[in-house]
């Protein structure tokens, strides 16, 4: 079976770098370029980390452009306070061994699309503003994208509005044309991703794997566990794990039964203030509307941490 080609857009953070490995370590996908986003931190940390674990894992061979700097219309927002002032606090990283590509993210999605005698998924995992941007620039290739699968939206409450994931708020009008946009989509929110998770026991065996990547990823959760625990569920003994967000977009495309998602109508809300970067999920049908996007609901955990095991055992051959 030929695999399938991956072009992988993100702001990594450290679950992004999960997503990454995945990639890299399946016999399903070719991952063929990489875009940065600006999200979790600033454009021009976010692309270095992307360059970093590439090092990491001896595959500079993979191109890497660097993307928006910003947000549609709106000023950036990152996750600083959950992914440190690096993007990938609590490891070291190796430096990159090849100069950084000048080719910007729309060129390279553009060049990749145009030259593929195949089609071309994407994978998301950072806020949209490069894929909205190539999707408007470049619409005469949207046939070429065999699907989007992306981490981001909720049907049921947020993680930085009450209504509002993080990647859909920091732009909603970037979100609104990928949805909008008539190719294949695909979305894992926060109501499968916070099901998706690794506890101390699952850092603890990833780290025992050896290899440096192990070593690595394990230092990675590490920190981000504790940047990410509930303090006063913590308190009250509430067992709760590190969420897996960005893997998810990744692993769909890898092994799609591992999840319950559903084709629905989709709309992300880009004026109201209370409610500005909601996914608006019509899960009863009551517009009776296109049904847009697949959205992801559950995830089979234990499917889900043998493909994590699975990829970080990789890098060890």
């Amino acid at each position: 079976m030929s695999k399938r080609k991956v072009i992988l857009d993100c702001d990594p953070g450290h679950d992004d770098a999960i997503a990454l490995l995945m990639a890299l370590a399946s016999d399903n996908i070719d991952l063929v370029a990489i875009t940065t986003s600006a999200g979790n931190q600033l454009p021009e940390k976010t692309f270095n980390n992307t360059r970093k674990l590439l090092a990491l894992t001896n595959r500079e061979d993979i191109p890497v452009a660097m993307g928006a700097l910003k947000p549609l219309r709106r000023e950036l927002i990152i996750a600083d306070d959950v992914h440190g002032e690096s993007g990938l606090d609590g490891a070291e990283l190796p430096e990159p061994t090849v100069a950084p590509a000048t080719i910007r993210a729309n060129d390279l999605l553009a060049k990749m699309l145009s030259e593929s005698d195949e089609k071309i998924t994407i994978v998301a995992t950072g806020p949209l503003t490069n894929i909205a941007i190539f999707l408007l620039s470049h619409p005469e290739l949207k046939e070429k994208i065999e699907l989007i699968s992306f981490m981001g939206g909720a049907c049921f409450g947020g993680n930085i509005t009450p209504h509002a994931e993080f990647n859909i708020y920091v732009d909603p009008e970037a979100a609104d044309i990928v949805v909008k946009s008539g190719v294949p989509v695909a979305m894992f929110g926060l109501d499968v991703t916070l099901k998706a998770q690794l506890f101390e026991e699952d850092i603890k065996e990833i780290r025992e794997i050896g290899n440096p990547v192990a070593t690595t990823m394990a230092d990675l959760l590490d920190f981000f566990n504790l940047t990410t625990t509930v303090p006063f569920l913590a308190e009250e003994g509430h067992v709760e794990g590190i969420h897996m967000h960005d893997p998810c977009a990744m692993a769909y495309v890898i092994d799609p039964s591992m999840f319950k998602a559903l084709p629905m109508h989709v709309e992300v809300e880009t004026s109201n203030t209370l409610s500005l970067g909601s996914t608006v999920v019509d899960y009863d049908d009551l517009f009776k509307k296109e049904k847009n996007v697949v959205v992801g609901f559950d995830v089979d955990l234990p499917k889900f941490k043998e493909l994590v095991i699975q990829t970080i055992n990789h890098f060890s051959n």
